[in-house]
Formats: structure tokens, sequence, C-alpha cells
């Protein structure tokens, strides 16, 4: 089989996919920004052809190079698996006629609101949602449904560009800072109380094969405009238990509704007062490298069965749930440079063992915002048998860890 495979060199979390495309029988080709001259040894080692472009997000950049692949050889599937790809590489896969998920079904996991009303329409319980592209539209669905409310980009990932508002002046503030005063289009919803969470699935002509549960410490939100706090992202070992029937039951709804063949997905929910509610979906894994969280709770290579599963059309191993997995994340305590961290040894010392990996930039690196995300600076991934006794190490590794800066 012949995969074409969007941005392989960028970000580095990539050559994975095509490490384990390669390890599964199929020759790929990567199109992408960079000059192939630039790229690690290994990953030219997994390729069978690179093309370089000028911006991957661009149709019509893209589809020329695809088609110029295409005159050369068969080509069976077109793979890409960053947020902003994914849309134009199913626009791309239509018109040059190469099968897998249609542009309908990834405009629909790319655009919020119009995401939304689909499902809503479907019997999916949503928060109250619209689009605004006016201080009117805002106010108009302010008044109906009241505060607070969520306001994101239509077409955003993760919690770039989102605000929580609890007022009218608020709203505005977040509205103009989106560019609603200039007409463009924004998503604005319901605040859903509750704790949030997130479901992940391998599909495989539209079947789930593999299912992840994970959840939020605390809330996207709160995680990522608060310093102090050391947020955590937790995959359960506990997905069988009966309180994950009702989350499970919503994801394949929805998979089912946007008809998700084979891909993997990543579904956000909150349950609270009101019950479960679904946030979004992508098609494509999660951030935050949280495979990688799954390989090590599950014994298993998620990487090469998502290969399989686009080459083979299965995903053949089988996911031990033998450990929960977590990633915490550890913030500088200031702006500037790390100039050194307190409590390293000391988490060693008692947790070696259960350490998958961790990621200490070097003092004098330059450190990111709070709200670059949860790998932006220092971080450590865990494992444990036990869920609750991952929670309480991931605590104990926040609190003893201290990251300076100057």
């Amino acid at each position: 089989m012949h995969v074409i495979f969007v941005a392989p060199e960028f970000p580095a979390a990539q050559a994975q996919f095509v490490h384990a495309l390669h390890r599964a029988g199929a020759r790929v080709t990567g199109i992408g920004e960079r000059p192939g001259g630039w790229l690690p040894d290994d990953l030219r080692a997994s390729l069978y052809g690179y093309v370089q472009i000028g911006n991957v997000t661009d149709p019509e950049q893209l589809l020329a190079a695809v088609r110029r692949i295409q005159d050369r050889e068969w080509v069976d599937r077109l793979e890409a698996t960053i947020e902003s790809h994914i849309l134009v590489a199913a626009e791309v896969r239509e018109a040059a006629t190469i099968p897998g998920i249609s542009a309908e079904t990834a405009l629909l996991c790319r655009d919020k609101p119009m995401m939304k009303e689909f499902l809503r329409e479907r019997g999916v319980p949503c928060a109250a949602s619209t689009d605004a592209a006016s201080l009117d539209e805002l106010d108009a669905f302010a008044e109906r449904v009241g505060y607070p409310l969520i306001v994101k980009p239509r077409d955003g990932a993760g919690a770039a560009g989102t605000s929580r508002v609890d007022d009218r002046e608020q709203l505005h503030a977040a509205g103009r800072a989106l560019g609603v005063d200039k007409g463009r289009s924004v998503a604005l919803e319901e605040f859903v109380e509750g704790h949030e969470g997130f479901y992940d699935t391998l599909t495989v002509n539209g079947v789930v094969a593999h299912e992840f549960v994970s959840h939020y410490y605390p809330n996207v939100l709160e995680a990522m405009r608060t310093r102090w706090i050391s947020p955590q992202i937790v995959v359960t070992n506990r997905i069988d238990a009966p309180g994950y029937d009702e989350v499970k039951t919503l994801g394949r709804q929805v998979i089912e509704a946007l008809d998700i063949g084979t891909a993997a997905t990543h579904m956000e929910w909150f349950f609270g007062p009101k019950g479960l509610r679904f946030s979004e979906i992508g098609a494509r894994p999660p951030g935050v490298s949280q495979w990688d969280s799954y390989c090590a709770a599950n014994d298993i290579d998620l990487y090469v069965e998502w290969a399989h599963a686009i080459v083979h059309g299965k995903a053949p191993g089988t996911l031990s749930r033998r450990y929960a997995a977590g990633i915490v994340a550890l913030r500088p305590d200031r702006d500037g440079h790390i100039s050194g961290y307190e409590g390293v040894a000391t988490i060693g010392e008692r947790y070696r063992r259960w350490i998958v990996e961790a990621h200490l930039p070097d003092v004098g690196t330059p450190t990111q915002p709070v709200e670059a995300g949860y790998m932006a600076n220092a971080w450590i991934r865990m494992k444990h048998p036990d869920y609750d006794a991952l929670r309480e190490m991931l605590d104990d590794v926040g609190r003893t860890i201290q990251v300076r800066a100057a």
C-alpha cells in the first residue's frame, strides 16, 4: 500500500506515525514544508519519498503535490493527524479520489457550531450553542441562554483562544479579541458546569477497535489560565466500570452520526448537574502525546495499531488495561529562563519504577507561557496499576517539584 502522509517532519511526534506505517508494510510518501535534507536520518529511512511545498494547509499546494505523486504511481491513502491539517487533507482526498474521511465529515469535526447543530438534531446531548458574527448576535444569544458563556474560535483546538465570560462587558471583549466586531464568526456556547474528560478511539470501518477514557484535573480552562496549578491528564484502566457505559455509548453515537470510517478520534465531554454533555470531536489523535500514555498503560504500540488499521483494515492488538497512566505539567514560577529545579531527586527516589518519561528543560531554556499547554515546559508521565494511587503520585509530583525561573 502507498500512503501519503501530511507533515511527517513537524512536530517531532509525527515521525511515530510514519515509522508505524513503515513497520506495517506501507510505502510512505511525505508532503511537508521543510527541505528533505533537513529531515532526521531515522525519518528519512521510513519514508519512500518526500515532497516539499510551501504550506501544507493550502489546499491548492497540497492537491498539486498529491497529483504529481499520482502521476508517477498509485496512491491508496492520504493521511493527516494534526487538527489544522484534517479538513484540507479531506478536501484534497476528495479532489484526488482517494478513500478516507470525507470533506463533509472533516468540516463537521472542525466547525464547532455546525458540529453541535448537526449532532443535536440527531439526539446527541450538547450545550446550547450558535455562531455569531457581530456584537448584536453575541448579545442575542446571551439574552436567550444567560451567563456564563464560552467564546471560542469556530475552528479552534484545545483551549486556544477560548474564554469564559460572565457579563456583557467580558462577552464583548472576548468577541472583539476574536474579530467579531470586524465580521468574523465565532463559536458561542452555554457554559456547562461539571467535570471534563475525553473519550478517544481507534475506529476501523466505523467500528470502535480500541477505546480510552481520560480525565482532566482540573478542567482545561482553569488549567491553562492558572500558573500555580500543576495540571494532570490521566487515562483510567477502569473503563469497563458501569459508570463509563454512558460515555462509551455517547462516543459511539457520535462516531456513527458523523460517518467516521477508519481513523483516530478524540471526543471531549462534560459530566455535571445536567448530566453527560458532548463538547466536541476531532477526527485525529489527541494532543499532548496522549497516545504515549495509552501505550504505557496497555502494553501496546497504538501507533502500530493505527498503521495496521490504515494498511490492513484491522487493529489486531489487545489492550491489557494493566495500568492507569497520566502526565503532570510542571510550570515555571515566572516567565523568563529556567534557573533550576527543586525536588527532582526526591521524586526519583519515591517513584522511579513508575515514571514512564520526563521532560525537564535545561537550565537557561526560555520558559513558555502557561497557556502554551501541558507539554510547553517541564512534565512527567507516570503509570500505576491503581488509578487512585496514580492520582496521589501525580499530586505529590506537582507539590514537590518546583521549576524556578529568572
